[in-house]
């Protein structure tokens, strides 16, 4: 009696099949994104775009205008991290996909990853790219801060120096929160011995790029400029349609609450910094005389013009780059 013949096992997927697969779920993937955050989010988009249809117009073209110019300061930012010469235009269209992926993930994390990926397939190596991502964030957050302090002392009757100081019942909390997440780095350093190579090679790394580039004018001037101008600019956006909506504010005020609620809460992990930067840009308004109503319609315009108008064409950008192998 013959055998039957067994069947031949099957052949496992080449890695250029499994390649051009996870490329078009990540090309798929954006567009998956849009569906779902327009079902979630469909109320605010409505309203906001309601309130905004009854705005004065030209005080919207302005803040679609310094919308544009965010995209444009952050592609700056990140030249100015960055040693190495970035192409104008992809690193300006790379910048404009990252800010919808930040609206999609917490803390960031969206904007780091195609900014890493950007600057590996332009040849930057991976421990220089990833110390890039971590010279712009520690240069944001610090010239926003030092932005603040400029507007303050320009403008000195919109915040008292008293009211700089943190409260007693506040300092304790925030120093013992610091206290134990340094105790915990430091012991997870001395323990892990693979950790801690990691870090200082990375340490090295971060702290030559940064003094190399701190020896060229261009970068500089790109960096610490930039990092100054976005903030800036941001707040423009929220001053320009607190204005088309006669919001009973100064420009002075409008900027100084965005810049002062982004710089408290800026920290907390939300994608774009939803809701508790939005929560506290209303609360400042309101503090500073603005009505609730007029100060929560600018804040949901200021989200329309910022995440929802660019999200679209921001993520199909970023299609367009997965595509293209760019990213």
């Amino acid at each position: 009696m013959s055998l039957l013949p067994l069947p031949a096992p099957a052949a496992a997927p080449s890695p250029d099949r499994l390649a051009r697969g996870v490329r078009l779920l990540l090309t798929v993937l954006p567009l998956l994104l849009i569906g779902g955050w327009l079902v979630a989010d469909r109320r605010s988009l409505y309203d906001g775009a309601g309130r905004l249809a009854a705005a004065h117009p030209g005080w919207l073209l302005s803040g679609i205008v310094l919308t544009c110019l965010t995209w444009v300061a952050s592609a700056v930012v990140r030249q100015g991290a960055i040693p190495e010469r970035m192409p104008p235009l992809l690193l300006l269209a790379s910048q404009f996909a990252a800010g919808a992926a930040n609206h999609v993930f917490p803390a960031s994390i969206g904007a780091h990853a195609v900014t890493l990926r950007f600057l590996q397939g332009q040849g930057v190596p991976l421990p220089r790219a990833a110390a890039s991502l971590a010279l712009y964030s520690l240069v944001r957050p610090v010239a926003k801060v030092f932005v603040l302090l400029g507007l303050v002392l320009a403008a000195p009757e919109l915040l008292r120096p008293s009211d700089l100081l943190p409260h007693s019942g506040t300092l304790l909390p925030a120093a013992a929160g610091a206290a134990a997440v340094l105790a915990v780095v430091a012991l997870l350093l001395t323990l892990v011995r693979r950790l801690r190579q990691g870090c200082l090679g990375f340490l090295r790394t971060a702290l030559t790029d940064a003094r190399r580039l701190h020896t060229m004018p261009s970068r500089v001037l790109a960096l610490w400029g930039g990092a100054a101008a976005t903030p800036l600019v941001q707040a423009g956006v929220v001053a320009s349609v607190g204005s088309s909506l006669g919001l009973p504010l100064s420009w002075p005020q409008m900027v100084f609450a965005f810049l002062a609620a982004s710089t408290a809460v800026g920290a907390v992990p939300a994608p774009g910094g939803i809701g508790p930067v939005d929560a506290a840009t209303v609360f400042t308004m309101v503090a500073l005389g603005a009505p609730l109503g007029q100060a929560t319609a600018t804040v949901i315009g200021y989200r329309v013009l910022t995440v929802w108008l660019p999200l679209v064409p921001g993520l199909l950008t970023l299609s367009a780059l997965v595509h293209r192998k760019l990213l």
